[in-house]
C-alpha cells in the first residue's frame, strides 16, 4: 500500500518544469513527424474506450429495465368492473346485472 502511495505522490508532484522535460524527451525520442500520429492514435483510443463504456452502460441500463418489467407483479383488476378480456372470454357473464328475485308470495 505504501508503494502505491509513493507512486501516486510521484505523479502528483509533476509540475511545469518536469512536464516540459518529459515532453522534450518524447520529442527527441520519437521525432517531430511521429508526434501527430501518436496523438491521433491516443485520441482514437480514448474515443473508442469512451464509446465502449457508454455501450456497456446502455446495455446494463436496458437489462435492468427488462428485469424490472418482468419481475413486476401483475396488476390486480377490481372485482366491481370486469375487463374487456373477461367479457370476451365469458360471453354468458355480461356487464348487465343479474335479474332481481321477486319478493312477492306466489299464490
Amino acid at each position: 500500500m505504501s508503494y502505491l502511495k509513493s507512486q501516486l505522490a510521484l505523479i502528483g508532484g509533476l509540475q511545469g518544469p518536469e512536464l516540459i522535460l518529459i515532453l522534450v524527451v518524447i520529442l527527441i525520442f520519437f521525432g517531430a513527424k511521429k508526434l501527430p500520429e501518436l496523438a491521433k492514435g491516443l485520441g482514437q483510443g480514448i474515443k473508442e474506450f469512451k464509446k465502449a463504456t457508454k455501450d456497456v452502460q446502455q446495455d446494463l441500463h436496458q437489462a435492468m429495465e427488462e428485469d424490472a418489467a418482468t419481475s413486476m407483479p401483475p396488476r390486480k383488476v377490481s372485482d366491481s368492473q370486469p375487463s374487456a378480456t373477461d367479457l370476451a372470454s365469458h360471453p354468458e357473464s355480461e356487464a348487465s346485472p343479474a335479474p332481481a328475485k321477486s319478493n312477492q308470495a306466489e299464490g
